[in-house]
């Protein structure tokens, strides 16, 4: 079973305004399943250890980081005020 990150390579995409060499070299605009599972862990940890919730601690994350990236993309293409 794939995790939602893994799947094909053109979903992973990284910031397209900027055309130089260095833009094309920075990480993708996308969190790796690492950075991912770091934050989850971290959430877990702020709500006092408690288990059974993983998959909200996992979705939090994605989302959080996700929306991190994109204003870091958006900061980069100078597409934010």
């Amino acid at each position: 079973m794939k995790l939602k990150n893994e799947t094909e390579p053109s979903q992973n995409k990284q910031c397209e305004a900027a055309p130089s060499e260095e833009a094309r070299l920075q990480p993708a605009a996308t969190p790796s399943h690492e950075e991912i599972r770091r934050r989850a862990y971290e959430i877990h940890v702020e709500r006092g250890g408690v288990h059974g919730q993983e998959v909200d601690d996992w979705l939090q994350a994605e989302r959080e980081l996700k929306t991190k990236y994109q204003k870091a993309c958006r900061a980069k293409s100078g597409g934010e005020s």
